[in-house]
């Protein structure tokens, strides 16, 4: 074993060891009992009357109070207004300025782009500091003055302008507040937090109509005035709103966890910070699409948004020609669906929070049934023959898809490390406006114009049921993902307590990697250690998955389980280009070379990590034409004019331009004459004497373990074996099953059945 692996196997052991106290932590305590005290219909009827009351209690107990829940309820009420008496007096605008209904709604749909375009550049904003608080009032006052400034505009492009930027501070909403609520609140209440929340949206779509038309019929003001006073409301409500702050990330969740982990390891020195915090925005991006869960329920989201978006433009047609409903009917029915909304989430919110604490799949499971039943009932209300059966399937179906909305947050939100879930909280909007939205609005005029309103409406049971089937496969995963990140976090804090002792960890230290291109999975739980300054030899015929894992260590590949740290740094997920600028450097097997390019240009290119220190560069491309007396000679030739020898010199002169602390060799000897071979080999071990630890890819056994000390074997995407190189030649059992006999032979090994193991 590689000096310092033992200490990364402690790691594991406490892993296994922290992993049930980390979840409890986390609000995952599994108790059973609670969930079934609730089973009961009359029971459940009890629980819903007393939720309240008990959330009260919790909330005042956490020590937390309602403050922060308020005042991100008031801003999720005012944020729509603008967007709801624009929608409503839109004819009064479109009379006033001059512009068609076709530009008013061009004009609708900029806003719900900017809206969704605003929620990764606001994730990106926060995911360093912890000011999602001062970012949730800042913006909520400027969609305050876009909603004032509104009943100034006198063109279309002034519209435009206030449009855009309320959709662009809206952003906020959906990328900010539910992970800025999560933080605030400890797990055993953040259902029935979240339930509140939407609830308080629940309630602005019946306080904005109501105040619409109280301003408008009632006190008799132009469409400028009802804008001139929705805006002073939004304006009031966020100064409400100013005192909100953010907690810190991951304040009752993850740094339980750290604070057990401290506790087993008796380390009491400074946090280090997750090395997630060093991700830029797209690594933390691409990090979050790679969880199962979160790939699945973001599908669950695309058709919510089908069912929150489209489908309201649809209704009104279909209430109109199937119901002669006018616009005082319409409103009244849209102001009436909110009220089951709300009824369902608080029926829910404490049976949610018992279901998270028992088991999170639970919660998954049961939004997989809701949403099935909602989509279901929805359909079959469209064929109702009576308008009050109509109304109240109608309702039973919205109250159901309301319900999911803190179900699926919490279930996402859960399984990310916490400086992750505004980004995942606003992946989860773009799915739901972008691709629910816009989607399902495509999807939904194609039936109508086949089969009419009615058929378009009762289709989404379709994509309904689908998105259940899916949920229902996120709950099989759901577990897995939370002990990664439980994991992960353990990990961090384990190994701050091994270097706070002194321990000498390995550089780079791979633990149960999995890859996999597409769905066919090549690398299966490989862990794989390289020391400080080491060589060592990583041995396999084509196929063994060996340059795959190359590619994992260098950046090219991310992978699906497992992690990779450098130096003690977790950089599973950075960027190659990043990690290329820490040390790690890989010579691909026949392709390290820019035919187009000459030799000397070939080497300045390699020397991009030096950044603008042109000396260094310089002083890099003389010693490598030092080294290689032929690529001296051929300086200024192509790079395709080479032999397949120079061009390999060319491509390990890189070694000696940027001088890597951990160099990965990919088939070295490939296609080689054996003179030439044993040049490369000599700068290989001229480069490793100058303190480069070398990562040496080879499928020849003799050429490799003439250089290193250390060897290991793959075979089928497993490591086989890991220990000194001399060892490794009395396991004929590996050598001769890879190299089918030949190669076992050539070496001299003794037959299978009187192999050495």
């Amino acid at each position: 074993m590689t000096p310092g692996a033992d200490d990364v196997d402690t790691v594991e052991q406490a892993q296994a060891r922290l992993r049930q106290q980390a979840r409890i932590a986390l609000g995952v305590a599994g108790d059973p009992d609670e969930v079934r005290s609730a089973t009961g219909l009359a029971e459940r009827a009890r629980g819903a009357a007393r939720s309240l009351g008990e959330l009260n209690g919790a909330i005042r107990g956490s020590g937390v109070g309602w403050y922060p829940l308020i005042a991100l309820g008031l801003l999720a009420i005012v944020d729509q207004f603008q967007g709801f008496a624009f929608f409503v007096l839109g004819p009064e605008i479109s009379a006033a300025l001059g512009i068609s209904k076709s530009q008013l709604a061009a004009l609708s749909a900029l806003k719900t782009l900017a809206i969704t375009l605003a929620t990764l550049p606001m994730a990106a904003f926060v995911q360093r500091r912890a000011r999602r608080g001062v970012v949730s009032v800042v913006t909520g006052m400027a969609w305050s003055v876009m909603t004032l400034f509104t009943g100034f505009v006198y063109s279309s492009w002034h519209l435009l302008l206030v449009l855009v930027g309320d959709g662009a501070s809206s952003g906020s909403v959906a990328a900010i507040h539910t992970p800025l609520l999560l933080d605030s609140y400890p797990p055993e209440v953040r259902v029935r937090g979240l339930a509140f929340y939407q609830s308080a949206t629940a309630a602005g779509n019946i306080i904005a109509p109501l105040m619409v038309g109280l301003l408008s019929a009632v006190l008799h003001l132009t469409w400028r005035g009802v804008f001139l006073a929705m805006g002073i409301a939004c304006v009031a409500s966020t100064l409400v709103a100013a005192r909100l702050r953010d907690p810190g990330f991951g304040r009752f969740d993850v740094q339980r966890v750290r604070d057990a982990v401290r506790n087993d390891t008796g380390y009491d020195g400074e946090t280090v910070e997750e090395s997630d915090v060093n991700l830029g925005f797209f690594e933390i991006v691409r990090r979050v699409l790679l969880i199962p869960t979160v790939r699945r329920l973001l599908v669950a989201y695309a058709v919510l948004g089908m069912l929150l978006i489209p489908l309201n433009t649809f209704l009104f047609f279909f209430l109109q020609k199937r119901w002669g409903l006018g616009p005082g009917g319409r409103s009244v029915f849209f102001a009436v669906l909110p009220l089951f909304s709300i009824t369902g989430l608080v029926a829910y919110g404490k049976r949610g929070d018992q279901l998270f604490r028992r088991d999170p799949a639970l919660v998954v499971k049961f939004a997989s049934v809701l949403l099935g039943v909602g989509v279901t009932v929805l359909a079959l209300s469209i064929f109702s023959p009576f308008f009050a059966v109509f109304v109240v399937m109608f309702g039973i179906a919205f109250a159901c898809i309301a319900v999911l909305t803190p179900a699926l947050t919490v279930a996402i939100l859960s399984i990310v490390p916490s400086r992750m879930r505004a980004h995942t909280a606003a992946l989860a909007g773009i799915f739901a406006a972008a691709v629910g939205g816009f989607g399902g609005l495509l999807l939904l005029s194609g039936i109508d114009r086949r089969f009419g309103t009615a058929g378009a409406v009762a289709s989404l049971a379709v994509p309904g049921i689908a998105a259940a089937v899916i949920l229902r496969g996120a709950a099989r995963t759901i577990n897995a993902d939370l002990d990664r990140m439980v994991d992960g976090i353990v990990e961090s804090e384990e190994l701050n307590a091994l270097l706070a002792a002194g321990v000498k960890l390995p550089m780079l230290a791979c633990r149960h990697i999995d890859f996999a291109y597409g769905s066919l999975q090549v690398l299966f739980d490989v862990s794989f250690t390289v020391d400080d300054g080491e060589m060592v030899a990583l041995l396999g015929t084509n196929g063994a998955g060996k340059s795959t894992l190359l590619r994992v260590i260098s950046g090219l590949g991310l992978p699906s389980k497992g992690s990779v740290r450098y130096r003690g740094g977790d950089v599973t997920y950075l960027d190659a280009e990043r990690r290329h600028k820490l040390g790690i450097a890989q010579i691909p097997g026949g392709r390290a070379v820019f035919g187009p390019l000459t030799v000397v240009e070939n080497m300045r290119l390699y020397g991009y990590a030096h950044g603008r220190d042109r000396a260094a560069v310089d002083r890099g491309i003389e010693a490598s034409l030092d080294a290689f007396p032929a690529l001296h000679d051929r300086r200024d030739q192509l790079a395709t004019t080479l032999s397949g020898g120079e061009q390999q010199m060319l491509g390990l002169s890189k070694a000696f331009v940027i001088s890597p602390r951990l160099l990965l060799i990919d088939e070295l000897s490939l296609g080689l004459a054996p003179i030439v071979v044993q040049e490369l080999l000599e700068m290989v071990r001229r480069i490793h004497a100058g303190g480069t630890a070398v990562v040496l890819v080879e499928q020849s056994v003799s050429i490799a373990l003439s250089l290193v000390q250390h060897a290991y074997f793959m075979e089928k995407g497993e490591i086989r074996f890991d220990g000194p190189a001399a060892d490794l030649l009395e396991r004929g059992d590996l050598l001769r099953s890879v190299f089918l006999q030949g190669a076992a032979k050539g070496l001299g090994l003794p037959e299978a059945g009187s192999a050495t193991v």
